[in-house]
């Protein structure tokens, strides 16, 4: 086996990855429809079998969580005598948070634990890559676990959760995601997802943790001050975190690995344009909510925001109440404005 590949620049990633995309465009002359239900079916290798064991998990999820939220989180909320508001939303997050804390703990397993060396170097994910390769018992679990979870999501954002400014987007992200993970797992390519998943879904425990914090800061009528600073903390490793991860790490390691290490180890590797496409539709959408963050801090460094009422984490049925009454607090702290506007959606 070669030895690892040291981790490119953006500027390394940029030249070779887009050279690679041009050379297989211009040798891709008879791209189309028809070569592509071709490619499907001599590539693809997804059973019935298994698309049903997806289905009933994902309703298995949904079940889950309306028996969680109605039996442990929602009587918790209530126990804590937390606000109406929060009380609400916090089912919600304690949900999210149990199931990314589980995927992402499996996620550094199989990654630091056993003998895949696709962290450290991400280009190995295509080596011996084969069309109808046996997947891993260990990568199948991850696999089954992920992909009911976003069959679900798409149904809990759209009719469980609670309805937010960003809540399209969020409804896309699941599709492409849920696409990625399916038709990756029906075409072998379930060591670089696994990577994918790994750099996501450590920004959703964060996110999670800290929403929960911002809900527990103000319960039972009294003040927690500790609630507050673990809040304000993780808004600040969320937000660079988000960067670290999905903006550093997952073009350099992933887009790198995808647009041009796969060409270098399968040449004619099956729909390649397909889901170079749709991770930079990941992509663009991480780098759409990451806007948020900076125009937010932005907004408070430059004493603009005199109320939180904009920010993705508001609803939108807040959104549409007139508020007439200012904030009268003499100075918004950043973490603070941070930790009451920002903390909102996830991948």
């Amino acid at each position: 086996m070669p030895a690892p590949e040291p981790m490119p620049g953006y500027g390394q990633l940029l030249k070779r990855g887009y050279g690679s995309l041009t050379e297989a465009i211009k040798a891709c002359g008879d791209c189309g429809w028809e070569l592509s239900r071709q490619t499907w079916t001599e590539n693809a290798y997804l059973g019935w079998g298994e698309v049903l064991l997806c289905g009933l998990c994902a309703l298995g999820w949904t079940v889950l969580r309306r028996a969680a939220a109605r039996r442990l989180f929602g009587p918790f909320g209530e126990w804590c005598n937390l606000q109406p508001k929060d009380a609400a939303k916090m089912p919600e997050s304690a949900w999210k948070l149990l199931f990314y804390t589980l995927s992402w703990s499996y996620g550094i397993y199989l990654l630091f634990f056993t003998d895949y060396p696709f962290f450290y170097d991400p280009p190995s994910v295509f080596y011996d890559w084969k069309k109808g390769m046996d997947v891993p018992t260990d990568i199948a679990i991850a696999y089954l676990l992920q992909c009911s979870f976003y069959g679900h999501s798409i149904y809990a954002t759209a009719y469980m959760d609670t309805w937010r400014k960003d809540s399209v987007v969020m409804l896309l992200h699941h599709v492409v995601t849920l696409t990625l993970i399916a038709f990756s797992y029906a075409f072998r390519y379930h060591n670089v997802g696994i990577l994918v998943l790994f750099l996501h879904d450590v920004n959703d425990v964060q996110l999670e943790f800290t929403k929960l914090n911002v809900y527990f800061k103000h319960r039972g009528g009294v003040y927690h001050r500790l609630n507050d600073i673990i809040s304000n903390i993780g808004c600040l490793t969320f937000s660079v975190s988000w960067f670290w991860f999905r903006l550093y790490w997952f073009p350099l390691k992933v887009l790198y690995a995808t647009c041009y290490s796969s060409l270098q180890s399968v040449p004619n590797i099956p729909f390649y344009f397909f889901f170079n496409a749709l991770l930079l539709v990941l992509t663009l959408m991480n780098i759409y909510w990451f806007l948020y963050i900076v125009l937010f801090v932005a907004k408070v460094l430059m004493g603009q925001m005199q109320e939180v009422n904009d920010v993705r984490e508001y609803d939108v049925e807040d959104s549409k109440k007139t508020t007439t009454a200012k904030k009268k607090e003499a100075g918004l702290q950043l973490p603070n404005a941070l930790k009451e506007g920002y903390v909102g959606r996830g991948r």
